[in-house]
């Protein structure tokens, strides 16, 4: 009967060994990232990570400076086409060469005017503002490539 009861006892203090082995098993490989690493990140030098990382900021920089820029010209076209729109408008509802027609065609040539050297500045900014990025950028790589 006394072998029974301790043939037992090892078995139940038997399972809770191998039960806290595995445990701290478990925690070792996940605590060091035995099944998480990306060996290919860990073999690359830290510069060609940043390099590439900077040459995506910059192309990513220049694509959305193109993009904005192509909006602010299809927004400036807008207001001139509105703009003429608005004089023809008034040239075909009053006699022609009458006060009215030509403060319409006056106010049409301004806002021309004012859409084009809106555009412009706004254009010139974001030229500077990709430029800054670009600068940012190359300062960056620049200090962890030496």
């Amino acid at each position: 009967m006394k072998l029974n009861y301790f043939t037992r006892l090892f078995s139940i203090v038997g399972r809770w060994l191998v039960t806290a082995l595995f445990c701290v098993t478990a925690v070792a490989f996940a605590w060091q990232g035995a099944f998480l690493t990306n060996t290919a990140a860990i073999a690359a030098p830290t510069s060609s990570l940043i390099a590439d990382a900077g040459a995506k900021v910059q192309g990513k920089a220049s694509e959305d400076a193109a993009r904005t820029k192509g909006f602010v010209r299809d927004t400036a076209d807008k207001v001139k086409r509105t703009a003429n729109k608005n004089a023809a408008k008034v040239d075909q509802a009053t006699d022609s060469g009458s006060f009215a027609e030509r403060k319409a065609k006056k106010d049409a040539a301004r806002i021309q005017k004012r859409a084009n050297e809106d555009s412009a500045r706004t254009q010139t900014a974001i030229d500077k503002t990709k430029n800054a990025v670009e600068r940012t950028v190359d300062g960056i790589k620049d200090a962890f490539g030496n």
